[in-house]
Order: C-alpha cells, then structure tokens, then sequence
C-alpha cells in the first residue's frame, strides 16, 4: 500500500513537471519572434534577388517555400548579418540555380553567389554577385 502511494506520489510529480515545463515551452514568445524576423529576412533576400535577376517572375525555392526534391534551403544568422540559401529558375525550360546570399544587418546584399552563366557580365560590373562554375 505504501508503495502505491509513493508511485502515484511520484507520478503525479513528474506530470506536474512536464505540464510546466511544455507550458513555458509553449508560450515562449522568442522563438515565435525569431521565425518573423527569418521570414522577413527571406522576403527581403527574393526581392534583392528579383532585383539582380530582372525577371519579376521567376520560380523560388528558399526557407520559405522548401521543396526538398529541389534541395535543401536555409536561412541563419552570420555575424551582423544574415545568410539565405535557395534555387530559383527563370521558367519551366530553365534549370535550377542554386544560390547563397549574404545580408547585412540593413538587409543589403553584401555577397551573392550564385551558378547561372546568365549573371556573368553583370557579375563583372558588379563586385557583389560571383558566378560560380
């Protein structure tokens, strides 16, 4: 009977822990705030994308729109600034192009590597934007 008493004692212990521990797990506000600020570094980086690229329509697949068939996309912090990874197209007869932006704390495109001979000429006016081979 004692020992009855002492695991229902126990358990309700560790239930009482683990409710509160998900609780504030849950209603953390941080991460919540930390995913708007990638989402906004995300639509920044398409637009300064768009922008180099000059094509207003073009097929992304980025941190927000992920399609692991493509290939894998992320978003993270690097030092002041940010780092977005992706692929876009210019259309169903193009194929994918990888790239790798690096913004600054402003959302400036400090550094843009991408793999689209396309980018070539601009690259050579433009000390941001690497075409790779």
């Amino acid at each position: 009977m004692n020992h009855r008493i002492s695991r229902l004692i126990f358990a309700f212990a560790v239930g009482l822990l683990v409710a509160y521990f998900a609780f504030t797990w849950i209603s953390d506000p941080a991460p919540r705030a930390e995913r708007q600020l990638e989402e906004s570094v995300v639509l920044a980086a398409r637009q300064r994308l768009q922008d180099i690229i000059g094509v207003d329509d073009i097929e992304l697949v980025d941190p927000l729109a992920t399609n692991r068939a493509i290939g894998k996309t992320y978003v993270y912090r690097a030092g002041e600034g940010w780092e977005v990874s992706g692929y876009y197209r210019r259309g169903d007869g193009d194929r994918w192009h990888p790239f790798l932006m690096r913004l600054d704390a402003g959302l400036a495109i400090v550094n843009l590597k991408v793999q689209d001979k396309a980018l070539a000429e601009q690259a050579r006016t433009d000390s941001r934007i690497e075409v790779l081979n």
